[in-house]
């Protein structure tokens, strides 16, 4: 789609829902009942939630990898009245301001009435998502006639569940002579899909001894690349040579790619009553679109300085210079403090830190209809009944003042909320709060269940990631 027509497309979606501030109903205490956040919505409230999904949907469509995220949710923000930030003038009080972090990671900011050292407003969340990488050296010969992509694996995903599954291929190629070459194949009507062959059962009998996590070995998720040889070429080779006329590159080019193998699926209602969204990639996209949206629907100015921070590589560690063990954030906090008072000392940037209010927001597993055991029930995410609290303990809490100060705000609000804490011995997790919480902010640990999480196929609630909205958009006008 041309980008005026995406750009005007992405102004009607990104415009507020009028019910969306519309509260549920308290409970006699006054706090919102811990119950399915379904049945606390009026008529009016439940259009609203179905409503709100279907541009999430969309994103999810463009959203193919962590370089595709950053692109499509600035392409919101423009339509929303952001732009890139190049010079300290831009930033004054109501100043919505796009910080671009070599297309892979990004911060909205929208600049408070108070001055950054006296506080701010962040939610960080992560753009990237289990997926399978090509190799530098990526085509094989393989026996039965046939070429393999070879790959590596990102992120925690089960090997098995990438088999027999068509996958897509995005991202891009930067060629030695200069260019940039978009990739992506599978997703148009008419593309080929590339698949992880498994064994058949009429002949499996020596792979049937394998442990669960073992059903397929890393060296082993090698999808096909193509079947037909040349007159006096192997099949191999016949593949380079496609790659090479399709893109114009060499051997080389493919060295310094960024080449991604996703599932070839597209987002659905999943349920005869549409309640859920299926998508791959909603760990940790749901999160990334709802901090963006809620900072591209705020309205006027508000009195501390928002913050959507969008980040890279959570999914490994986050390393590297575009995820949130980078100094990208304090690069960020700097240009606009320095902005605000100009030659401020180190001790106004560490101020700006230590007052600055966080939610590091991540989905999570939720309570599975097959594995309840799983899940230690007092404690676990339910799907369908709201924001997670995240409480994992062992020095990762913040401390209670702060949380009681977040559970004030959604009780005002009357979002519903419930808690998240990992069955010991048996669950775990995290999110990138700790890179922030090191920087002596205040990082509240959030987010939604889902179901199948960290599958090709993952599944949240509607009311979910509508309360998660109604939660952030609250959040960044908290007084």
């Amino acid at each position: 789609m041309p980008l005026s027509k995406r750009l005007l497309t992405a102004a009607l979606i990104a415009g507020p829902l009028s019910l969306l501030a519309q509260n549920a109903p308290p409970d006699a205490s006054g706090s919102v009942a811990a119950t399915s956040a379904w049945i606390t919505l009026s008529p009016d409230q439940r259009s609203a939630v179905m409503q709100f999904a279907e541009p999430y949907k969309t994103y999810l469509r463009h959203a193919k990898s962590a370089a595709l995220s950053a692109a499509e949710l600035s392409i919101l923000a423009r339509a929303s009245g952001f732009t890139p930030f190049t010079s300290a003038s831009q930033v004054h009080p109501g100043a919505r301001l796009i910080l671009n972090n070599r297309d892979r990671a990004v911060a909205f900011v929208v600049i408070g009435a108070d001055p950054l050292d006296t506080g701010s407003r962040l939610i960080a969340a992560h753009e990237d998502s289990p997926h399978i990488n090509l190799k530098s050296r990526p085509v094989i010969q393989a026996p039965g006639s046939v070429a393999l992509f070879k790959t590596t694996l990102y992120g925690g995903l089960k090997k098995y569940q990438w088999s027999n599954l068509p996958l897509a291929l995005v991202g891009r190629i930067d060629t030695v002579d200069g260019r940039h070459i978009p990739v992506s194949i599978g997703f148009a009507p008419g593309d080929p899909v590339f698949v992880i062959a498994d064994a058949a059962p009429h002949s499996d009998t020596l792979e049937r001894t394998r442990t669960y996590t073992q059903v397929l070995a890393g060296e082993e998720m090698d999808p096909v690349a193509g079947s037909i040889p040349g007159d006096k070429s192997s099949v191999a080779e016949q593949v380079k040579a496609a790659l090479h006329q399709t893109f114009n590159i060499h051997d080389e080019d493919l060295v310094s790619a960024e080449l991604e193998l996703v599932p070839a699926t597209e987002p659905a209602d999943v349920g005869i009553d549409r309640g859920l969204t299926g998508s791959w990639g909603q760990d940790d996209k749901l999160s990334s679109y709802t901090a963006a949206r809620a900072i591209f629907d705020l309205k006027g100015t508000p009195q501390k300085t928002a913050i959507a921070y969008i980040t890279n590589f959570e999914e490994v560690g986050s390393p590297n210079n575009t995820g949130a063990g980078s100094q990208f954030l304090d690069t960020v906090y700097t240009q606009l403090l320095d902005a605000q008072h100009p030659g401020a000392s180190p001790l106004a940037f560490r101020n700006a830190l230590a007052r600055a209010e966080v939610l590091s927001a991540d989905t999570n597993d939720g309570i599975n209809p097959l594995f309840p055991q799983n899940s230690e029930d007092s404690n676990a995410a339910i799907v369908g009944y709201g924001v997670a609290i995240k409480r994992y303990g062992a020095g990762f809490d913040p401390n209670s003042e702060f949380t009681a100060r977040i559970l004030h705000l959604l009780d005002a609000n009357r979002i519903a909320w419930q808690t998240q804490t990992p069955k010991v011995e048996v669950g775990g997790g995290g999110t990138i709060g700790g890179f922030l919480s090191m920087r002596n902010m205040e990082v509240l640990d959030v987010g939604v269940p889902l179901l199948s999480m960290h599958s090709p196929y993952e599944m949240s609630s509607k009311v979910d990631l509508w309360s998660f909205y109604r939660f952030m958009s609250a959040f960044y006008t908290m007084p």
